[in-house]
This record gives structure tokens, C-alpha cells and sequence, in this order.
């Protein structure tokens, strides 16, 4: 009986699930409007990371195989840790909306996949807080790392950050980093932290 019960638990909370995500769809409309007061919505806008090796990042451990370093790989082992600005425009000079620090390692003996975490702080169009993202990313390709978490503005939103090269020659790089965020509807509900 007791495996019965379960099971019906377990369908009760699938539909449950599914009834959410139907009506999160349902109710986000498009673009950028805002965090505040948009749990079960969505969010998506774009900004550049600003990258200076020996300034910005370093490498602190030296792979061991693979892959020797040059402007696109790094040997297998190889750990970066990192420190960049977020700009509105690809151009460095443009205004910077906050910072992503972290630490990538090197993964793959070709020396173009990484594992990589970071935390990524904004102040950007009045939003204000962080989010924490893990995942694998390819130094040359367009690459999607997970948000597994997030504070202030950006308490319980979910989705994924989109990493892609703009510029990988000398020692200044620059990525184009794009946010799909979403909130579920729970979060509405859930305490949030004050700045």
C-alpha cells in the first residue's frame, strides 16, 4: 500500500510541476523589463567581459598534458583564476555594469574545454545583486553554464548565462555574455535579502 501512495505523491507533485511551469510560460512576456516584482517572469540582456591575462587573470597551476598554452588552449590540469569587468558595450571603455570572478580549469586534453564557476555581480539598470553560475564552456565556441543560485535582485532566479568569444587575440580578450533568467513561481513567496 505504501508503494501506492507514493507513486500517487509522485504523479500529484508531477502535475503540480507541470501546471507551474504552464503558467510561467503563460505569463512572461518578452524583453527587459526589470527584477523587481517579476518573480515568474523572465529577463534577458547581454553585457561583455573584459579579460587582461597577467592583469584581470591568472594562471595559478600549470597543466601537466595535452595541449600546449597559446592564445585559445591551455594544458590539461591548467587552473585560471579570474577577476574581469562587465561592460555594456563590447568597447572596454564602455560603462561597466559589474564584475565576474571565478576560477576555470582545463578539462580536455585538445586544451578547449573548461570547468568554470564564478560569481557574477551587477549594478545594472537598477538591479542590483549576484548570481552564481557552474558549468563546462569551450575557450572558441559558444558555451551555456547554468545559474545555480543568486542574492538580492537576483535571489531565486534560474536560467542560464551563454558565454561566446568576441575577441581572443593578445592578451586582452573579450566574450559577449548573454543572461536567459528566469523566476518560478514560488518565488514570489520566498523571502529575498536586503542590500
Amino acid at each position: 500500500m505504501a508503494a501506492a501512495g507514493s507513486s500517487k505523491t509522485a504523479s500529484l507533485l508531477l502535475c503540480l510541476t507541470m501546471i507551474s511551469f504552464v503558467q510561467l510560460a503563460q505569463s512572461s512576456p518578452s524583453g527587459d523589463k526589470g527584477i523587481k516584482g517579476f518573480h515568474g517572469k523572465k529577463l534577458s540582456f547581454t553585457l561583455y567581459q573584459q579579460e587582461t591575462i597577467n592583469k584581470t587573470s591568472y594562471m595559478v597551476v600549470a597543466g601537466v598534458a595535452g595541449a600546449g598554452v597559446s592564445e585559445t588552449t591551455t594544458p590539461f590540469g591548467t587552473v585560471y583564476v579570474f577577476r574581469d569587468d562587465l561592460t555594456v558595450r563590447a568597447e572596454r571603455s564602455s560603462r561597466v555594469a559589474g564584475v565576474v570572478e571565478g576560477t576555470s580549469v582545463t578539462t580536455s586534453f585538445d586544451g578547449l574545454r573548461s570547468l568554470s564557476l564564478g560569481k557574477i555581480t551587477l549594478d545594472h539598470r537598477g538591479r542590483r545583486g549576484s548570481m552564481s553560475v557552474l558549468g563546462g564552456t569551450h575557450n572558441t565556441r559558444p558555451s551555456d553554464c547554468p545559474v545555480v543560485g543568486g542574492t538580492g535582485d537576483f535571489a531565486y532566479a534560474v536560467g542560464y548565462v551563454r558565454t561566446s568569444p568576441v575577441n581572443l587575440r593578445g592578451s586582452s580578450v573579450t566574450f559577449k555574455v548573454e543572461f536567459h533568467l528566469y523566476w518560478p513561481p514560488y518565488a514570489h513567496y520566498a523571502p529575498t535579502s536586503k542590500h
